[in-house]
């Protein structure tokens, strides 16, 4: 835990707004201050929602996205846990049952594989199981992917073994706004849901509305699973989410101005389940598609994506559906990162190959 509690020292003055309320004016805050105000959002609104896991509490998280709840809400809503993520799972679960709304922070992405077992065999299944009767209205909250030159297990980019199970929704923001967004959305949901972070955006800032921080979203969560076209285009379609939706908009603009190429950006924003419309409508006016994630390429997001699109657009496609991704290894050491995670440089190379054909 060490490196992540230099990384949020080193960045904790960066948050942008005030610590205690909404910003006075349009300023641009980062990601994980519009996801520290929107849990505090939720928790004014709602006294049964809890903020459980490592360090959340007395330091505020290790990327200080909880920095200010426990004095405001005390030490019974913003608990820190023990060093025991099955167990801070566990826990969620009685309490959920019980009328609660917890969310759960996992420190760090590699952390989550002690808890998988309490996730898909029990939070993803008991609603099933109990033909209704039991809701489990869990968010769990986990900074996902590579880009901070972290060590082994806090790179890591673990989104297909839960969208694989059925009875978990799905989701990563990629930008401030979505961030508050979704994280009050998710954690009203009736549903689990796996909430991804892209942690190397925490502290990438943009311009939040202010009259919407500080204030519970609108009740309706149906747009917590919406898909979103971040940027026209005409030529090409990228598609990503989370950390790569930034990295796919600095490819377009280098295409639009080194090549002539008005490429179009879609954010999946929720990966289960999946709002492809947006994505099929794309394909269908500019014939070409790269799909790009931090993630290995087997068995994928990307791979369901491309499944999809190939069998709902086919007679749109100008060129076979491209992936660019991680490699099929374990996230390398901190130096090597840079060749392993998708870049301008891939996506655009993957670009002029699908004009290729």
């Amino acid at each position: 835990m060490t490196s992540g509690a230099v990384i949020a020292g080193e960045q904790a003055a960066d948050g942008g707004g005030q610590r205690t309320g909404e910003p006075a004016g349009p300023v641009p805050i980062t990601l994980a201050k519009a996801l520290n105000l929107g849990l505090r959002s939720a928790m004014a609104a709602d006294p049964k929602v809890i903020v459980m896991g490592e360090d959340v509490g007395t330091l505020g998280g290790v990327f200080r996205v909880t920095d200010g709840l426990l004095k405001e809400f005390g030490e019974a809503r913003v608990i820190d846990t023990p060093l025991a993520e099955s167990a801070i799972v566990g826990t969620a679960i009685g309490l959920a049952m019980r009328g609660y709304r917890p969310v759960c922070e996992i420190q760090f992405d590699g952390f989550v594989y002690p808890a998988f077992d309490q996730i898909v065999s029990q939070l993803a299944k008991l609603h099933y199981r109990s033909a209704g009767r039991i809701r489990l209205p869990v968010t769990i909250r986990i900074p996902f992917g590579g880009g901070i030159g972290a060590v082994e297990h806090h790179s890591e980019s673990p989104e297909a073994y839960f969208c694989h199970t059925a009875g978990l929704k799905v989701v990563a923001c990629s930008n401030p706004a979505d961030a508050h967004q979704m994280i009050q959305q998710a954690i009203r949901s009736d549903d689990p849901v796996i909430f991804l972070e892209p942690k190397r955006r925490y502290w990438e800032k943009a311009v939040v509305d202010p009259g919407s921080l500080g204030e519970p979203s609108p009740d309706a969560t149906g747009g917590l699973h919406s898909s979103a076209v971040v940027r026209a285009g005409t030529d090409a379609t990228l598609v990503g989410y989370g950390p790569t939706v930034r990295t796919c908009l600095d490819a377009a603009e280098v295409s639009a101005a080194d090549d002539g190429r008005s490429l179009e950006v879609v954010d999946l924003r929720s990966l289960s389940p999946l709002d492809l419309e947006p994505v099929l409508a794309s394909v269908r006016r500019t014939g070409r598609l790269v799909v790009v994630h931090e993630a290995p390429s087997n068995v994928s997001v990307s791979a369901e994506v491309a499944a999809r699109v190939t069998e709902q657009a086919f007679y749109s496609l100008e060129a076979p559906v491209l992936r660019v991704t991680g490699f099929d290894t374990p996230y390398p050491p901190a130096r090597l990162e840079d060749h392993y995670l998708p870049d301008v440089d891939r996506i655009l190379d993957a670009v002029d190959r699908s004009f290729g054909y």
